[in-house]
């Protein structure tokens, strides 16, 4: 059962902590044995845990959305291999030297292919090996990008959480400081 302080139960997600939603502010503070300043300074310090969590998985979105359409344009380079093997007519086409510059091949009927697999390794695939490994790289590519739109969204759900509990937190200890106010104004 949930505790008063909270109206749903604290999960996790892939190593992200779940935000706890406070209803009742003196309830939760007495229950973590902290005072306003102490709960907000640790609302704080989990929010910008948060945001640093968030750069670091949009960074890998970037990435993931980078490399899809190469893997994709290299699936149709091997699929134009082989549509063009054994008609006997040579396939010319211009590939990419450098960023900017540019040659002209004429490619011969090919059974083969390189794939530039990164960190200085390049392998020689059949056309059908190298369209399994990458149609295998493409499905897990946008398999990976589905689990982190998710983690995403479950992340911005606990900034959201957090920024709504800081704001009663902060506006609770306000409260009770004009409770006190004016207790002491009528004692005067």
């Amino acid at each position: 059962m949930a505790s008063p302080s909270s109206s749903s139960m604290v999960t996790e997600r892939r190593g992200i902590p779940g935000a706890q939603f406070v209803e009742d502010v003196q309830t939760y503070l007495t229950q973590l044995g902290l005072d306003v300043n102490s709960a907000l300074a640790f609302l704080q310090e989990r929010l910008q845990q948060y945001k640093l969590v968030e750069m670091k998985l949009l960074a890998q979105q970037r990435d993931l959305q980078a490399k899809i359409p190469d893997i994709e344009k290299c699936l149709d380079v091997v699929a134009t291999l082989q549509a063009k093997k054994g008609t006997g007519e040579a396939l010319i086409t211009d590939f990419e030297i450098s960023e900017g510059i540019y040659s002209r091949a004429c490619i011969d009927d090919s059974d083969s292919v390189c794939l530039w697999l990164g960190a200085n390794v390049m392998l020689e695939y059949s056309c059908e090996e190298a369209t399994a490994l990458l149609q295998k790289n493409l499905d897990n590519a946008k398999a990976s990008l589905e689990v982190l739109v998710a983690d995403l969204q479950f992340l911005r759900d606990q900034v959201t959480i957090t920024q709504v509990t800081i704001a009663r937190v902060y506006n609770w200890d306000v409260h009770q400081r004009r409770i006190h106010q004016a207790a002491a104004a009528t004692k005067d």
